[in-house]
């Protein structure tokens, strides 16, 4: 009969925001308060999404 393997359990990751383990309820932070430092760079445009340089916006 064919077992099913179990894989090794992956290494625990970081936290983005203070480099603490990860911790399940918050996944990919550590806490809520690491989760809503995130938010507030998002909303204050810390983080940009750069885009081509070559795009119009007004294309007729």
């Amino acid at each position: 009969m064919d077992d099913p393997v179990k894989k090794p359990a992956s290494p625990l990751k970081t936290c983005p925001i203070c480099g603490k383990p990860q911790v399940e309820a918050t996944r990919p932070f550590c806490s809520s308060r690491c989760r809503d430092v995130d938010l507030n760079r998002w909303l204050k445009g810390s983080y940009v999404i750069p885009g081509r340089d070559d795009e119009l916006d007004d294309v007729e």
